[in-house]
């Protein structure tokens, strides 16, 4: 288990999400609330390898 979490801005492109994972041997990443109403989400390496195929950036 990771006992140091890393989290990201609310609005991540695939490549900047791709480099963090692969610097800190990562499977997922923590996204950041934008507001005080937001939730935290979770961004895993499904997620990034759907949108990279589908071409979303």
């Amino acid at each position: 288990m990771t006992e140091d979490a890393i989290t990201i801005r609310g609005s991540p492109t695939v490549a900047s999400s791709v480099k963090i994972v692969k610097l800190n041997n990562l499977r997922s990443l923590i996204v950041d609330v934008r507001s005080s109403e937001d939730a935290y989400g979770f961004v895993t390496q499904t997620d990034i390898v759907y949108t990279a195929c589908s071409g979303n950036k």
